[in-house]
């Protein structure tokens, strides 16, 4: 790859499990990505960012070495490859829910293992090779072998002793009759930059510019906009219902008699109380989706 201009970012964008939420994510942050079928180089509207693919497993090694400035990986691949780079934020996304992944130590129902010495001189089974290599090696169980899964490592469990795989709802583990008998690694999303760009000031600044966005394209995705119009004699019932913590905005309108009341509310107590905001006087409610949500 030949380098970028001097004002350009290199942005790697995770191909995989995480590409299709990630391209989405950028669209609700303010930027068009399209991806053309076998491109490496997605399209994106600014011309100071330069996108290019990577699968997340190997992102953190491309970021470290400057190939590209900044990517998005998970925690787990940056542990994984040992990879000296800087953490810029998390980013709570993915591909299922936006609870933390969990590389978990599991066997079958009907094994006899209850803890991990019991694995000493087992074979283990992993996608994860050199962190669950790290991870015995504390413990000081001597294994007898830890070879790496090309997928599908659910189903190895009753081929070898145990396996250690990423679950994040833990639906899969039930489904093939697998039990967790220890966690190895939690891990999120992260931005991820190459230490050399974040020395760089302006490059620095695209990055945090960029983390900004993104982090509040996430905030905003459990959240709505409402606005009502209160007639300003019920307004104080009104006010009452809304959460406390939240800071309505209450502005009067044309006719003095009547206000209009603007807040961002989560979605889950939205569908609540509009009922009761409608019980209360208020006319006119509007629910809006929102796209970013900054602090």
């Amino acid at each position: 790859m030949t380098p970028p201009a001097p004002n350009v970012l290199r942005f790697g964008v995770p191909k995989g499990s995480l590409q299709n939420s990630t391209i989405d994510l950028f669209g609700r942050a303010g930027y068009r990505m399209e991806v053309r079928d076998r491109s490496y180089f997605p399209r994106i509207d600014d011309p100071t960012i330069e996108p290019v693919m990577f699968r997340a497993q190997e992102m953190s090694r491309y970021v470290e070495d400057g190939v590209v400035d900044v990517g998005i990986t998970g925690h787990d691949w940056v542990v994984e490859n040992n990879s000296d780079v800087h953490e810029v934020c998390e980013l709570t996304y993915s591909r299922a829910t936006s609870r933390p992944a969990r590389w978990v130590l599991a066997v079958p129902e009907e094994s006899d293992v209850q803890k991990p010495e019991d694995l000493e001189g087992g074979i283990i089974a992993t996608e994860l090779l050199e962190t669950t290599k790290r991870y015995f090696a504390d413990r000081g169980v001597n294994v007898r072998k830890i070879e790496f899964s090309w997928g599908a490592t659910e189903v190895k469990a009753r081929l070898v002793d145990a396996i250690v795989d990423i679950t994040e709802t833990g639906s899969s583990l039930r489904a093939n009759n697998l039990r967790v008998i220890d966690e190895i690694l939690s891990s999120t999303t992260r931005l991820i930059a190459n230490r050399d760009a974040w020395a760089d000031a302006n490059k620095r600044q695209k990055i945090e510019d960029l983390a900004l966005l993104l982090q509040g394209a996430i905030a905003a995705r459990r959240k709505v906009g409402l606005k009502l119009n209160v007639p300003r004699e019920q307004l104080a019932e009104v006010l009452a219902i809304l959460p406390a913590e939240k800071s309505p905005t209450v502005s009067q309108l044309h006719d003095d008699t009547w206000s209009a009341v603007e807040v961002i509310l989560d979605e889950t107590v939205e569908r609540e109380l509009i009922p009761q905001l409608k019980r209360a006087g208020a006319t006119g409610i509007i629910s809006y989706p929102l796209n970013k949500v900054i602090a």
